[in-house]
């Protein structure tokens, strides 16, 4: 009945998850989720087919410039995730807020073994470590959380300035704030939209370095605010300059 590529969801949770199928293993199937940061598996008989809008995605701008007297040179992104599929829903979204960007996809235990020389290659105000993981709760135990550590004290020798964004679902929000990041999910123990770090990461972008984050703000912004994703003060990294000229 299923085929890799359907949209699917889950009748055990009220189908509250869109999911795409990834891999087909007998009667167990292999789920990674279309909007959020999951990965699952599921029965046949579990599972009910779903559908989604093939329109354009419309993103709200998520900051306002006078672009007629000043000129605007944003912060640049390094983003590492771990799923093709989600990245270029990031790079998308950065495209769409004119915030440039470079991504790349590893697994997570390899973040470690690149970080070093991406951030030589780029030299990015904002580093981006995302991906997936998971909490298990009865041997309070993360899938992927140490591997973000890792990766997050490595980046801090190279840049100490470096705003750094890390985590993915159900993350170890406080260890990974207390290795170096600026921002980590998820201090509730839950799933985080896809968009979420390249939101974070927007926003910063497109903020004067000159001015502190207003955290209720940056965090409003994402889908599940401070129960996702969560932070400390920080300044922007945004240049502003007079006059404006064509070529900014």
């Amino acid at each position: 009945m299923f085929k890799i590529g359907d949209y699917v969801t889950r009748k055990k949770y009220n189908n509250d998850i869109v999911f795409v199928i990834k891999d087909i293993k007998g009667n167990n199937i292999i789920l990674c989720g279309v909007d959020i940061r999951l990965y699952a598996d599921s029965y046949e008989d579990d599972l009910v087919l779903a559908t989604i809008s093939k329109k354009k995605q419309e993103y709200d701008c998520i900051r306002s410039l006078n672009t007629s007297e000043n000129f605007y040179i944003p912060g640049t992104i390094l983003h590492l995730d771990s799923d093709q599929g989600y990245l270029d829903k990031c790079l998308e979204y950065y495209k769409n807020q004119k915030v440039k960007c470079f991504g790349y996809v590893y697994k997570e235990n390899e973040y470690i073994n690149v970080i070093n020389s991406l951030l030589m290659k780029h030299n990015p105000n904002i580093l981006v470590i995302t991906g997936h993981d998971a909490y298990y709760k009865k041997n309070n135990v993360y899938k992927n959380s140490k591997n973000f550590e890792l990766c997050v004290k490595e980046a801090r020798k190279i840049k100490d300035d470096l705003i750094i964004i890390a985590g993915a679902c159900q993350s170890d929000f406080k260890n990974l704030i207390k290795c170096g990041s600026t921002f980590a999910s998820s201090p509730a123990h839950i799933n985080i939209h896809a968009l979420d770090p390249a939101i974070v990461a927007s926003y910063i972008a497109l903020s004067s370095k000159n001015k502190i984050i207003d955290l209720d703000d940056l965090l409003s912004k994402t889908k599940y605010g401070s129960n996702g994703i969560g932070g400390i003060e920080t300044y922007g990294v945004m240049l502003i300059g007079k006059p404006r000229k064509e070529q900014f």
